[in-house]
């Protein structure tokens, strides 16, 4: 900063109340604000009334600090309500004095009571603390005071009209955001555009076809227009800033790219401690209590000025725009390259669902259209089929018809057809495609956003892990203290085994749900046989599974919340060293949890239920009384369809929608009450509260992690069992619709601008969708071999049948058994039920009937069966991982335009800074040739010169001889 900012026009505050200026002086101060106001246009005096720039109206507030102020009786703080006079020079100077800090911290420390004990941050010991407050100020003075002497601007209001809130306000001059942008290697447009050549041919005028259909398809902004012209950029330098277009310095830098700098400078900046990292240590310890970036602007009103903000709410994050593609450049112009590119993601599975909808809709009207032609669920739905089928449950349960379960039979057709084979490889092959499709789309956005040879720089330590280290150096003896301060695994070996422990624990919790809810069935069913009421026991099975399957939905929703919290407080435990390593270890954590609370219920309905019952008269019981349930006889797989659909369309609409909706509405509400300007109503409020007390308001951004694992949950439920549930897609591109624009309208509206952060990939995301893909695979093979009845069908009508048909298949799949081998005490006690004796029934299983030599035995029927089903799934899996590798290796990962324009940028790069470098030798050689005429004319002024004296000096002597 010039002298004369420093001490009459900066606006930077001071932040220790023994430095208050006198009452006269803030007289001047006061009518010094209230005549700069004035001398405003009133466009200047508009923008710094919405408090999107300081109180002169001209310099931009690219970052906002919050932290709590006392207010006295009166409502009003004791300082002024916004600073317009920094520190005098002497102030400064003591600040900036070597020994400054130490002192000052020896006359803090010496000034507070010593009645309770602290731990001070520097050393390591014991000190006393009485008032934290104090120690608070004294760090926000410290760190505001660093934060000058980088270059950064300051501007207090603790006049606001939140009460007990003290803003303030940071701007970044240009020459610090130069300076952070060389150091940050940003690439920023250079002068030279260039035009994007699209590769001739078919496929060019194909594309501009397909341009031409989808054009109303686009949002109305501005790079969709100028998509045919890209800028060429570089790195930024100060020393090259002629290569830049600098025409308009305000604007070079736009909203995000400031904030991201400031944000980056907040971060490194220490206070104080050696083991104090920035903002994020600040804000840990209470010292601040928010610190944000604020929005562009309003979005509601008719008169607010156009900007990015409400361009995306009208082009984006609305409703009316369903059908419309994603402004994703304006995205990531807005909120940086790793929120723009989860959008970008999340765009195209939702794309590319449409084409696995339709193929699944299909295939669920191909089960409709062949429901009559079915044979076996003819068969059993013949009214003349006398077929006695055992009791399903113990004593309460009688003999019943096969020919009642004619419902099931059909329902499980649609879901159980041939159809759902070809469907499992098409998924396969389409999660295949969409894993190819999204590399290729990734690495076209890196090049539009200027990523390309972006590298993630490492990241600054966390404070809770510099935190740790300093507490481990100070516990050691002095002798110690040379070596290198670091966690090592022994140190975290207790946190390990925790996180070990912890983690078993809860996917042994999901067990033991899981197991509730199968005695729920168990005892429910029995309960319901015994009813009087003939409609409650015709409908037992549907009940049952119905309400077991809305249990085990709450049962879901709860854990997430729990496992969601053990999944952060385990991380919590490790320590990980940067905030990429927290995150990357946060998301494996809460995947592992949710993936077995969501999958665990369905896992148990597709391969172990029904399996683990044994035959009538030797049934497995669990606590000596509750028999292991079976499958209707028209298998598990409907049974499979219910839990998953239910479980899917659940948390889509309560967890995914309701709670997005709900949460962020709640805890707007919950603040804006303890504000206290409940009494204000809210127009009121929108009108007088300026932008950074509004952005106040809105909820803090938590990250994407729980935006990608929803979806990674979802992709779950679309890939894993696809083969008993082929309107899963459908439903999933139903839910995304409405998830894009609800994430877009919390984005915009609910909560505040996040910090823009650079990122080159989705990250760890990537590798999660590729195991769920190949783990897709596997569980599909096993779901068409043994949970459904494609593979005995197959058996039967090749091995078995005597004319190659399915007529006689649900008679070659039961078994026979002789009543009165039941166990005593386990038989029937309605024996007639059926109005006459039972002496003979049948129940689903390859066994020998009673008067076989080895009676109950396994047949070897079922020998040949299984053995078809694991021969079957291990062709599938293998055919299946094949064609997707043949699909990965024949897709290209980068495009070849985008490889041809790259190849281009670096030529025009060289080219010129080519002509650079010969202008810059053109310019010394016409300066050396310059110098070197002005060094001949002046030799040969200085010889004509001496030619005139010499010849003076001849006339003068040839006088003189002739005198």
């Amino acid at each position: 900063m010039t002298e004369e900012t420093e001490v009459g026009v900066d606006l930077t505050p001071t932040s220790e109340p023994e430095q208050q200026a006198p009452h006269f002086l803030q007289d001047v101060i006061f009518h010094g604000k209230f005549k700069l106001l004035k001398a405003l246009t009133p466009e200047e005096n508009t923008l710094c009334q919405h408090g999107l720039f300081f109180s002169d109206g001209q310099r931009r507030v690219d970052y906002v600090l919050t932290y709590p102020v006392k207010k006295p009786c009166g409502g009003r703080s004791i300082r002024p309500a916004t600073h317009l006079l920094t520190e005098n020079a002497v102030a400064r100077s003591l600040r900036r004095g070597p020994k400054s800090r130490e002192e000052r911290l020896k006359r803090h420390q010496a000034q507070k009571p010593r009645d309770s004990p602290a731990v001070d941050v520097e050393t390591g010991l014991h000190v006393e603390n009485h008032n934290g407050q104090e120690e608070k100020a004294f760090k926000r003075e410290e760190f505001e005071g660093k934060l000058r002497d980088i270059g950064l601007d300051l501007e207090k209001d603790e006049d606001a009209k939140i009460p007990g809130v003290c803003f303030v306000k940071i701007h970044a001059p240009w020459h610090v955001l130069c300076r952070e942008a060389e150091l940050m290697k940003l690439k920023m447009p250079t002068k030279k555009v260039y035009e994007v050549k699209q590769s001739g041919g078919v496929m060019e005028k194909i594309g501009s076809l397909v341009s031409k259909v989808v054009e109303p398809l686009h949002p109305l902004v501005e790079e969709h227009q100028h998509k045919n012209f890209k800028h060429l950029s570089h790195t930024f330098s100060r020393e090259k800033q002629h290569l830049f277009d600098l025409s308009d310095k305000d604007y070079f830098f736009d909203s995000r790219t400031r904030s991201s700098i400031v944000y980056e400078i907040l971060k490194r900046t220490k206070c104080k401690a050696r083991y104090s990292m920035g903002i994020t240590s600040l804000l840990g310890s209470g010292v601040y209590t928010a610190a944000y970036p604020l929005h562009d602007g309003e979005i509601n009103e008719e008169s607010a000025e156009p900007n990015d903000r409400k361009l995306l709410y009208e082009e984006w994050a609305n409703y009316s725009v369903f059908y419309k593609y994603q402004p994703i450049g304006l995205v990531r112009k807005y909120f940086g390259e790793k929120i723009g590119l989860y959008f970008a993601w999340l765009g195209l599975y939702t794309q590319m669902l449409i084409p696995a909808s339709l193929v699944g809709v299909i295939v669920f009207l191909y089960g409709c259209a062949t429901v009559d032609d079915n044979i076996p669920s003819m068969e059993i739905c013949h009214p003349k089929n006398n077929i006695t089928m055992c009791p399903l449950c113990d004593r309460v349960c009688s003999y019943w018809k096969l020919s009642t379960a004619c419902g099931t039979a059909r329902a499980s057709h649609l879901f159980d057809n041939p159809a759902t084979v070809f469907f499992s490889i098409f998924m396969a092959l389409w999660a295949a495609m969409f894993m190819e499709h999204w590399k290729r789309r990734q690495m076209r956005l890196n090049h539009e956003w200027d990523l390309t040879g972006f590298e993630d720089e490492e990241d600054h330590p966390r404070a809770e892990y510099e935190f740790r280290v300093m507490q481990k150096s100070c516990s050691k003896d002095r002798k110690f203290r040379n070596k290198e301060d670091k966690l090592t695994c022994q140190d975290r070996f207790p946190a390990y085994m925790t996180n070990i422990v912890m983690m078993l624990l809860m996917i042994g919790v999901t067990f033991a749900i899981v197991f509730g809810v199968i005695l729920y069935r168990i005892s429910t069913k029995a309960a319901l046989h015994m009813s009087s009421n003939p409609t409650t026991r015709n409908h037992v099975q549907l009940t049952v599974k119905t309400t077991a399957a809305i249990i085990n939905l709450v049962v879901i929703l709860i854990l997430d919340e729990v496992y969601g919290a053990v999944a952060r407080w385990l991380t919590v435990l490790e320590v990980p060293k940067t905030d990429k390593s927290f995150e990357e270890r946060l998301i494996f954590k809460t995947f592992i949890l949710k993936f077995f609370n969501a999958f665990t219920p369905i896992i148990y309905i597709a391969f172990f239920r029904g399996r683990l019952v044994g035959r009538p008269g030797s049934y497995l019981y669990v606590f000596e009384s509750y028999r292991m349930e079976e499958c209707a006889h028209g298998g598990c797989l409907m049974e499979l369809c219910i839990q998953l659909s239910i479980t899917m369309l659940g948390k889509q609409l309560i967890q995914n929608n309701l709670f997005e909706i709900g949460i962020p509405k709640l805890k707007k509400l919950i603040r804006y009450i303890r504000s206290a300007k409940g009494a204000f109503q809210e127009e009121e409020r929108q009108k007088k509260l300026q932008r950074y007390e509004t952005d106040h308001f809105l909820e803090p951004f938590a990250g994407l992690t729980p935006e990608y694992m929803e979806m990674i949950i979802q992709f779950g439920f679309v890939t894993l069992f696809v083969a008993s549930f082929p309107l899963a897609p459908l439903f999933a591109l139903l839910n995304n619709i409405i998830e894009i624009r609800l994430d877009a309208k919390k984005f915009v509206t609910e909560l505040r601008r996040p910090v823009a952060a650079r990122a080159k990939d989705i990250g760890i995301w990537y590798n999660i969708l590729r195991g769920v893909a190949k783990v897709a695979v596997i569980i599909n093979a096993f779901v068409i071999s043994f949970t459904s009845d494609f593979i005995p069908r197959m058996v039967y009508q090749y091995m078995y049948s005597p004319d190659g048909s399915m007529h006689g298949f649900v008679n070659h799949t039961l078994s026979y058994f002789n009543v009165s081998h039941f166990q005593e005490g386990k038989e029937t006690m309605d024996p007639l039920h059926l109005g006459y004796p039972v002496e003979i029934c049948r129940y689903k299983d390859y066994r020998e009937p009673p008067w076989s030599t080895t009676p109950y035995e396994i047949s070897k029927e079922f020998w040949v069966v299984l053995a078809v089903r694991l021969a079957f799934v291990i062709v599938f899996q293998n055919v299946v991982m094949l064609m997707s590798d043949i699909v990965d290796w024949m897709i290209p990962d980068i495009p070849k335009d985008i490889i041809l324009q790259i190849h281009k940028e670096k030529i025009l790069l060289v080219d010129l800074f080519m002509k650079e470098e010969q202008g810059k030798i053109q310019n010394l050689e016409r300066k050396v040739s310059t110098e070197s005429k002005e060094n001949c004319s002046s030799r040969s002024n200085n010889n004509n010169n001496s030619t005139a004296a010499h010849q003076r000096s001849g006339l003068h002597n040839n006088s003189t001889k002739s005198l």
